[in-house]
């Protein structure tokens, strides 16, 4: 086997190797079955010549010849690539000799020469035609889903067009036809490619750009920094170090230290000994959530040793290799700062407050900009912080940090060295075009050259609710209850000059339209009764009629308020589901219960209200942003023009 290989290399018949391919069997498989690496594959590939070509979309159904720049890879013979029509064009009408095949460099930083073998010339191309301009390659999110929206894409067409207008040639490498960033016109050349180091490392070989812009992909493409750095890859923007400083738990908990930063106590273990110490030494309840997954994905937040054996088993099998973190779990309000930076300056365009207190995943948490509840000293620690670290890491571009806050200390929850899903939003209400300037900074510019200095930008006179929505009814199984998975599919924006009125058009605009004067079933857990007590008495004044589980019943009357109560599903008939299914509720309260027989009844009160369209609300903190809306709405609900919300 392996006729004509270098020793270094794997033993595999060529043929077999190019079957598998052809097959489109990944290296990462074979490399599996084989017991090597990906890498000594992809190096046999090359040395056999087994690589792919680049097809054309042919967008006209072969009515007219197609010129839109729309490629995919196939493991076939010819090639439709070519990096720049016109000037090939204009080359073989001239009778000129295509360029002679090089090796090529993978993303100007150098990287493996390929032997002699070099794979052949694919379509009378040896790597990118030589163009005048500089070329660089986005990195899309690929297929939208729970924890990567279209937030992403959004954040991948606004650089496209940064680098255009920088003069660039711009390339994107995505995997999803229902975005804008795959539009025919958006970029110069499209690939619909998986978002895998093969696939990717596979077009940067045929672009040869000058670098690769990975912060705006989601965790999909900071993912692949470091196959993309191992392979010579340069990468646009902040460092490979610096995205796995950032990364690393370990690494990033001894900068925390090395900065004097606070963070809530726990850390990074591989196995359920080191999770259970962890765990018994900063006591419960811990947050715990493997490393490098998408939106918060198993994510929980455990109260014993049993809940947290059960949990380590789940948790290896959704992320094998990565290390599971264990943090302490601190009840404070979520802070969230997006800032760009060049390595010297740090901007921050805008801080946002969540709503909902921690234990609810930022993508499925209301938030406001600017901040409402927070105390200036509290502010300047999240400013303080946040310039410290962006310059430890040496950040160029875009950094998203996460933090909690209790007792008047922040705390980082966690750094991510990419755009988050707030960009967008707050894109809109600063008036910073993060997303331009964040490229111009990854291309060379400086913060000082592109007139921005350190600091939080300045507050205008507009207040912005971001507000999550759900896709229950079309999610069959899963429970609506919020936690520190995310469940969102979207998010929406509320804009006023009052804080109520901004809420009450988020709300409004995410699908809980409620009207005062209706009926509420509250089911609370017996830890939330008191809390809950003054949000009923303000449903009350609002005109709601409460109908009440026998022990939230007895509650409320105990102090006060008057409650129908209302049997559990074991109880028999009329039950809550009943009321439901009737049609005679408009609004339910239900926070969870730990005792597991309760929590059965309300997952079917919960399944019920989605199947049928009412508003359940699983979290007392956004109960109280939907009273403090529905107040606002008696007073009236103003909507201004566009030009006055631009000039505001």
């Amino acid at each position: 086997g392996g006729v004509g290989a270098p020793e270094s290399l794997p033993a595999i018949p060529p043929c077999l190797l190019e079957q598998a391919k052809r097959r489109r069997l990944p290296d990462r498989y074979l490399a599996d079955i084989t017991g090597t690496t990906e890498e000594a594959i992809r190096q046999l590939r090359r040395h056999l010549g087994i690589h792919p070509v680049y097809k054309m979309v042919d967008t006209c159904a072969a009515e007219f010849e197609a010129e839109t720049p729309y490629f995919y890879s196939a493991m076939e013979q010819e090639s439709e690539w070519i990096a720049n029509r016109e000037l090939r064009i204009a080359d073989l009408t001239e009778g000129a000799t295509p360029p002679a095949s090089s090796p090529p460099s993978l993303g100007g930083g150098g990287g493996a020469v390929p032997s002699a073998s070099s794979p052949p010339n694919l379509g009378g191309v040896g790597g990118a035609t030589p163009t005048p301009r500089k070329k660089a390659i986005v990195i899309g999110s690929g297929p939208i889903r729970i924890g990567q929206g279209i937030e992403f894409d959004y954040c991948s067409v606004h650089s496209v067009w940064a680098l255009r207008e920088a003069g660039y040639e711009s390339v994107i490498i995505n995997n999803n036809p229902e975005t804008v960033s795959t539009d025919f016109d958006t970029s110069d050349r499209l690939y619909f490619e998986p978002l895998t180091p093969e696939d990717v490392l596979a077009v940067i070989e045929r672009e040869q750009p000058e670098g690769v812009i990975l912060q705006f992909g989601g965790q999909t493409a900071i993912n692949l920094a470091g196959p993309l750095h191992r392979a010579g890859v340069k990468i646009l923007g902040s460092s490979f170090d610096s995205i796995d400083l950032a990364e690393d738990r370990n690494r990033f908990e001894r900068l925390l230290s090395d900065l004097n930063i606070p963070k809530p106590p726990g850390r990074a273990v591989t196995s359920v000994p080191a999770a259970l110490e962890v765990a018994r030494a900063i006591g419960f309840p811990v947050l715990v959530r493997p490393s490098y997954v998408l939106g918060g994905r198993a994510m929980e937040i455990l109260y014993s040793e049993e809940e947290l054996l059960s949990y380590m088993t789940y948790a290896v099998e959704v992320s094998p290799k990565a290390p599971i973190l264990v943090d302490k779990y601190v009840l404070g309000k979520e802070v969230e700062v997006d800032l760009i930076a060049d390595g010297t300056d740090c901007l921050i365009p805008g801080i946002m407050e969540h709503i909902e207190r921690a234990g609810v995943h930022s993508g499925d948490s209301m938030a406001v900009y600017p901040p409402q509840s927070l105390e200036p000293a509290v502010l300047d620690q999240v400013v303080r912080y946040a310039i410290d670290l962006s310059r430890a890491l040496q950040v160029k571009g875009l950094m998203n940090i996460q933090y909690v806050v209790e007792n008047g200390q922040a705390y980082i929850l966690e750094v991510n060295p990419r755009a988050s899903r707030t960009i967008p939003y707050l894109s809109k209400i600063t008036g910073v075009p993060m997303v331009k300037v964040a490229t111009q900074v990854m291309l060379g510019k400086t913060l000082r050259e592109l007139g921005y200095t350190t600091g939080v930008w300045p507050t205008r006179n507009l207040i912005a609710v971001k507000a999550p929505v759900f896709s229950f009814a079309k999610l069959h199984r899963v429970d609506i209850s919020l936690g520190p998975e995310m469940k969102s599919t979207g998010e929406i924006l509320g804009v006023d000059t009052d804080f109520s009125r901004a809420l009450y058009k988020a709300m409004i605009a995410s699908g809980i339209d409620v009207r005062s004067g209706g009926h509420l079933i509250a089911t609370i857990a017996d830890a939330d009764k008191e809390e809950a007590l003054p949000l009923v008495a303000g449903f009350v004044e609002l005109g709601f009629r409460v109908f009440a589980t026998a022990g939230t019943a007895r509650f409320l009357q105990a102090h006060g308020i008057a409650a129908t109560p209302v049997k559990k599903i074991k109880e028999g008939h009329p039950n809550m589901v009943d009321l439901v299914r009737d049609g005679k509720v408009d609004l339910i309260l239900n926070t969870l219960s730990r005792n597991k027989q309760t929590e059965l009844d309300a997952a079917q009160t919960r399944r019920a209200s989605v199947e049928l369209g009412i508003p359940c609300l699983t979290s007392l903190d956004t109960a109280k942003a939907l009273l403090l809306a529905l107040r606002s709405h008696r007073e009236g609900v103003q909507c201004l023009t566009i030009d006055e919300y631009v000039a505001a």
